[in-house]
């Protein structure tokens, strides 16, 4: 079992460009779909915290599956199992990458590939919108975020500081209420 998880954030390390994000669509049809590890709302769950917690998204992302399916081994098998293959495709480019650094066809294949990377992120959002609750009055919550940071350049701290106090603020008018 810890093999497994080893090969499947490996293989997800391995076969993803344009970083964590990107790498959303095939944690969610490995974990989710072909291996069973976890729910939906368990994978949305750890999401939310994986992206919360410091680090890379992913290695966070393959602590927490690993913790879920086998404890701390489970979570190492799975933080090497990801970590690895950005190391060796690192050290890869730093023995061979200067001599094609100024070439043009290299540079235009990293091009093409960054309107991949973008429906590779926006796909599994889409998808993951609708089970996480999102309808047509909370739809305005992930676009106005996505302004605030895109646009206006609010840091991303401040819109989680005052989505903790939205959420307390609305429990508590729910509990007055009730």
């Amino acid at each position: 079992m810890l093999f497994d998880l080893f090969i499947t954030f490996f293989k997800i390390g391995l076969f993803t460009i344009g970083g964590g994000y990107a790498m959303i669509p095939l944690l969610q049809r490995e974990v989710v779909e072909h291996k069973g590890w976890l729910k939906d709302e368990d994978f949305l769950d750890l999401m939310a915290i994986a992206q919360s917690a410091p680090g890379v998204f992913v290695v966070n992302m393959s602590i927490f599956v690993g913790y879920r399916v086998r404890g701390k081994r489970g979570s190492v098998a799975c933080a090497l199992g990801a970590a690895m293959p950005s190391i060796i495709i690192i050290l890869a480019i730093a023995l061979f990458a200067g001599n094609y650094r100024d070439n043009r066809i290299v540079e235009n294949v990293f091009k093409g590939i960054r309107p991949a990377v973008i429906a590779l992120i926006l796909t599994p959002t889409i998808r993951l919108a609708s089970k996480a609750g999102l309808n047509k009055w909370t739809w305005w919550v992930p676009v106005a975020t996505a302004l605030l940071i895109w646009w206006i350049g609010v840091s991303p701290i401040w819109i989680i500081l005052a989505a903790i106090v939205g959420a307390i603020l609305y429990y508590i008018l729910k509990l007055r209420k009730a």
